[in-house]
């Protein structure tokens, strides 16, 4: 466990992302998934308003509600660091004022909680003055709803432009960022993680698997029965493969997956403390949960880093 950024949210080392319950997962294997993860030591649920809008028949809130369900019949709430997001939902797609205070009793409701632990700006809003915005979070937490509150999806400019915007206000100020970054996807590394240290943040990637390409299910000819398998097999180019070499001549050296030494190579990273990823099935999970405690030598992080360069 480690504190998230510059608050008090001491969190496991992987996030268990919620984007799947409630639409590729149905109640029943979101609990499954939700009870094994803790049951192996994680604490840290990440979920949004606008899980899963994009399915049919769906208008979000999904995942909200299947996690919320899941802490109310387990009663661990107090067990687990909770965060979801606002933003991205259409008609609650912005960061105004009236915005963020609807959607918070809306995902307050649906989780059955009476505080988010972590409330992301899903998106940044460059319609709405910052200050705006900020208030409207402060507000949040002054009010006990919301303890901390962070970024995502957000360049290294905005960022930087936030954080100053609470400390010349007083305001509630972001504590973390979430951000697309993985062994394939390296655009993080520069300016914005450069932007996220200087203020003292930390992060929590997203898509820490690359659509699932970094499991090493993908490889060429294998066919792969999965809603992403199109946006995962798009990696499959020489560097992919050079990547997913790299993986197996580690995952073997640890006796381990793939999917843990792709997410260990993460946490591994300046200003990364939780990568996120996501499963439908318990069996899914199981290949993720040794990033808990994998911890690769210096030379090994190197290894992988040079083969995605």
């Amino acid at each position: 466990m480690t504190n998230l950024g510059t608050s008090d949210l001491d969190v496991s080392r992987l996030a268990l992302g919620g984007n799947v319950f409630g639409w590729t997962a149905d109640e029943e294997a979101s609990f499954a998934v939700l009870d094994a993860y803790t049951a192996a030591g994680g604490n840290f649920v990440d979920t949004a308003d606008v899980y899963s809008a994009w399915a049919p028949g769906h208008s979000g809130g999904e995942s909200e509600t299947v996690v919320g369900r899941w802490l109310k019949a387990r009663g661990n709430r107090d067990a687990v660091v909770v965060a979801t997001k606002v933003g991205m939902l259409t008609g609650l797609d912005n960061l105004k004022a009236d915005t963020i205070k609807t959607a918070a009793e809306a995902s307050l409701r649906r989780l059955g909680v009476d505080h988010i632990d972590l409330y992301y700006a899903h998106q940044d809003d460059l319609e709405t003055p910052q200050e705006e915005t900020l208030a409207a979070f402060d507000e949040l937490v002054r009010a006990g709803k919301v303890r901390y509150i962070a970024a995502s999806n957000f360049t290294a400019e905005r960022l930087t432009s936030a954080v100053a915007v609470s400390e010349r206000e007083g305001l509630a100020r972001y504590v973390a960022l979430q951000q697309h970054y993985n062994l394939v996807e390296r655009s993080y590394e520069g300016e914005l993680s450069a932007a996220v240290e200087a203020a003292g943040l930390s992060t929590a990637p997203y898509w820490g698997l690359a659509k699932g390409f970094l499991t090493g299910k993908y490889r060429p000819g294998v066919e792969v029965d999965s809603v992403r398998a199109a946006a995962a097999s798009k990696y499959l180019d020489e560097r992919g493969l050079r990547v997913l070499s790299a993986l197996d001549e580690v995952a073997a050296a640890h006796d381990t997956t793939v999917a843990a030494v792709a997410l260990a190579w993460l946490a591994a990273q300046p200003t990364v403390t939780a990568p996120i990823a996501s499963a439908r099935t318990v069996d899914q999970l199981t290949d993720l949960l040794p990033a808990l405690e994998l911890e690769l030598k210096a030379d090994e992080v190197d290894r992988l880093s040079a083969a995605s360069a």
